[in-house]
């Protein structure tokens, strides 16, 4: 099993910044992406964006440009920097930890962006 703890949500006014981390520990070995996905109340859970270990990374066209995805392996953490935030990007955002044949969820951390 991996354990996934994510820190950093909170409420923000729009156009301000919030930095999400996740801390992967327990089963670490044979984890290949990682990333966030957010959802918002009344939708489906969507992706954010992920990162390989190899550093390659994919963002959904809503946040390119305002949001970076970052990992260090060897801390086994994920970070998300988030700018220029909108209202529309108030959601319970979720760190996500992909191995080949499972994936493991954190509990979720509320962003909230006042407008």
């Amino acid at each position: 099993q991996v354990q996934l703890v994510e820190s950093g949500g909170g409420l923000v006014q729009a156009g301000g910044s919030l930095r999400l981390s996740c801390a992967a520990s327990g089963s670490i070995l044979g984890i290949n992406a990682m990333g966030w996905y957010r959802q918002a109340p009344g939708k489906p859970r969507e992706l954010v964006a992920t990162i390989t270990r190899d550093g390659s990374t994919n963002y959904a066209d809503s946040v390119k440009g305002r949001f970076t995805i970052s990992r260090d392996n060897a801390e086994n953490t994920v970070c998300l920097q988030m700018n220029s935030l909108k209202p529309e990007d108030t959601a319970v955002y979720y760190c996500n930890a992909a191995k080949t044949w499972d994936n493991y969820w954190g509990q979720g951390t509320q962003v909230t962006v006042s407008s």
